[in-house]
């Protein structure tokens, strides 16, 4: 394999997905100093209806938006480059909000960032840039990942970013060969550390010590997201059938869960199932939340088509899981069930789960169930 086709030489234009941080902001002092035209771009996704009673963290989602907007402005000023806002709320509502809330209420927990990066980020907001006559020839983010070009296979490959800590090529495991071809990730080669000392160095001292963005709604009420009487109380009941309580909405709770059960039974129990089409929560001690094997849906392969099966991957659960070895057989119609070497606690359905082969990404489903 070799690198995606160097930037180094060529005069290209790129656009740079701002989000008013340091790992964006920095992905442009990197862009400009290989010789690049380079302009910003930022998504307004903020649904202006929702109540203003929710906190304006910094977040991928959220009424802080506006400051957000502003301080990727001030940075592309600062860094002497065009800076493009474009408003992508209704799509936002349409493709991420509503299928966030539409499976929510089914009983599963989407991650909603699993949805908005190859539709939104790498869709509608080049194709709305475009539409609007910004020229350019590449798009770079600031996400930890790395893109190389298999000249032999005629593929561009996935993989990790070099910091382990960072890593975030699980949240774009469902991109495209076509959107593959158009990416560059200047900090898949570099720590965390290192992008801050870089920033600090250019003067964007205040950029670098910046905290972190939360992620999608982190620590807020996600009722606001729904239409009013969508969170109906129902029963919590152990594995026997035994009803234990009462929930305050299905909405409220996923698969792992400890707190906020609102019940004592004299020992720790955790959401093992939810059944949405009983209104029900079941629990069970720890030791009956973990699984062996579940089934993925909607499978998608980063290169096109399925890999050779016939030996063990790593599979991750969720975006803070660390990966479990695994084999996966096929069940037709993009399904598959993925047997764990090791029981997983919390395989939760409505998560993604992404497939790796060493450093790189071969793909993605939904956890559907656990078998």
């Amino acid at each position: 394999m070799t690198r995606a086709p160097s930037v180094k030489t060529e005069k290209l234009t790129v656009a740079v997905g701002m989000s008013g941080g340091v790992d964006s902001a920095v992905t442009v002092l990197l862009l400009k100093e290989r010789g690049c035209e380079v302009i910003g771009l930022t998504m307004s996704i903020w649904d202006a209806t929702l109540p203003d009673t929710v906190s304006k963290k910094s977040g991928c989602f959220g009424p802080g938006e506006a400051d957000d907007i502003a301080a990727a402005h001030e940075t592309a000023e600062r860094l002497g480059i065009e800076h493009f806002t474009i408003p992508l709320a209704r799509e936002y509502r349409q493709w991420v909000l509503d299928e966030f809330t539409d499976r929510r209420l089914a009983g599963y927990t989407p991650n909603p960032c699993a949805v908005c990066n190859p539709v939104m980020k790498f869709g509608f907001l080049l194709s709305h840039a475009r539409e609007r006559g910004i020229c350019f020839d590449r798009f770079a983010t600031g996400h930890y990942a790395r893109v190389v070009r298999d000249e032999v296979a005629g593929l561009y490959r996935l993989l990790r970013g070099v910091d382990t800590t960072k890593d975030q090529s699980y949240f774009l495991a469902r991109l495209k060969q076509a959107q593959l071809a158009e990416l560059i990730f200047p900090l898949g080669e570099k720590t965390k550390s290192e992008v801050r000392e870089l920033a600090c160095r250019a003067g964007l001292e205040k950029l670098a010590g910046k905290s972190e963005s939360q992620d999608f709604f982190e620590g807020e009420d996600i009722s606001v997201l729904f239409k009013p009487g969508s969170a109906v109380p129902g029963p919590i009941i152990d594995e026997s059938g035994k009803v234990l309580g009462q929930h305050r909405g299905m909405i409220h709770y996923t698969v792992g869960q400890r707190e906020g059960l609102g019940i004592a039974v004299g020992h720790k129990v955790y959401v093992k199932e939810i059944i949405a089409e009983k209104n029900t929560l079941v629990v069970a001690g720890r030791d009956g939340v973990f699984s062996s094997r579940c089934r993925l849906s909607d499978m998608r392969w980063v290169a096109g088509a399925e890999p050779d099966l016939g030996r063990d991957f790593t599979v991750r659960l969720r975006y803070r899981h660390p990966g479990v070895a695994a084999v996966l057989e096929p069940l037709g119609e993009r399904r598959f069930a993925a047997c764990f070497a090791v029981p997983q606690f919390a395989v939760t359905p409505g998560q993604m789960a992404v497939v790796y082969d060493g450093e790189e990404v071969l793909g993605a489903g939904m956890i559907e169930k656990t078998l």
